[in-house]
């Protein structure tokens, strides 16, 4: 059954075939609701009930030691009993410690610290206070029963914040490394020369040999600089020697004040006249 032209024509049939489904009905049953009504206060209830739940803010708690062997599908079966678990980084050892782990007979990969993202920030402030301090394996079997959990909620820490500290170290990582291999390559680069004049200087004595010439080789000297102990016995030695020459200056002063004494003491013996005149 076709609508009236008067009447606006709206997609979709309504719960009676032939009448045109409307957006909202009115209190009386089979009566559109106009736009220019106000709704009852039940629609506005139904209204207030259908608005966009608050979405949960995700927050991250930082766990300072992880036992060895517990990787990461262990660790997000633990976490997820506690409610959603998001992203997970777990931090991997060093690789020399991990190579001489592996040769005294440990298996596995081992991890430093780490960092587990809850959907909400609200379970994660529970999980991090309720499990601090607190064994890992709850049995008695378990091979983290003497583990304890180090866990610490981070207020205001976003997992970009981790990214970017990530993506640092990285780079600062990198720049040392390349730091390192044009070290090597220098060093390689001055071995490499000093074997090719060591060659050469070969060449050359092998020549001078067999022209009968002497070869000298080159003598280098090199002072070392004195140390504290020396410069002090120096400094020691130079002002007994000043004292030395101070008293032989002393000795021959007085050496040549008593022989002009004596000079004068055999002039008057000697030479009576010359003091008489």
């Amino acid at each position: 059954m076709e609508p009236d032209t008067g009447e606006p024509v709206v997609s979709g049939e309504g719960p009676d075939a032939g009448e045109p489904a409307v957006s909202g009905e009115g209190p009386d049953a089979g009566e559109p609701a106009v736009s220019g009504e106000e709704p009852v206060g039940e629609d506005q209830d139904t209204a207030a009930g259908s608005a966009v739940p608050r979405r949960p803010v995700p927050g991250v708690i930082y766990l300072g030691y992880i036992p060895p062997g517990l990787e990461l599908c262990l660790m997000r079966k633990m976490m997820s009993a506690f409610g959603e678990v998001g992203r997970i980084f777990l931090q991997p050892a060093d690789e020399r410690r991990t190579r001489r782990k592996k040769k005294t007979g440990s298996l596995g990969k081992n991890f430093t610290e780490g960092w587990v993202e809850f959907q909400n920030k609200a379970v994660a402030k529970r999980v991090a206070r309720s499990l601090h301090n607190t064994p890992i394996g709850t049995k008695k079997r378990s091979r983290f029963h003497d583990d304890l959990w180090n866990m610490k909620y981070l207020h205001r820490f976003k997992w970009i914040h981790l990214s970017e500290r990530l993506a640092y170290e990285k780079l600062v990582k990198r720049q040392r490394l390349r730091v390192e291999v044009s070290q090597a390559k220098r060093e390689t680069n001055f071995f490499l020369q000093n074997v090719e004049k060591s060659r050469g200087l070969e060449k050359l004595q092998e020549l001078k040999r067999k022209k009968g010439e002497e070869w000298q080789e080159k003598n280098w000297h090199f002072h070392q600089r004195a140390t504290e102990a020396e410069i002090q016995a120096s400094k020691t030695t130079a002002r007994m020697q000043a004292a030395g020459k101070a008293k032989e200056l002393e000795r021959v002063a007085e050496f040549h004040r008593k022989s002009q004494t004596n000079t004068s003491l055999l002039a008057r013996i000697f030479n009576p006249c010359v003091e008489q005149e």
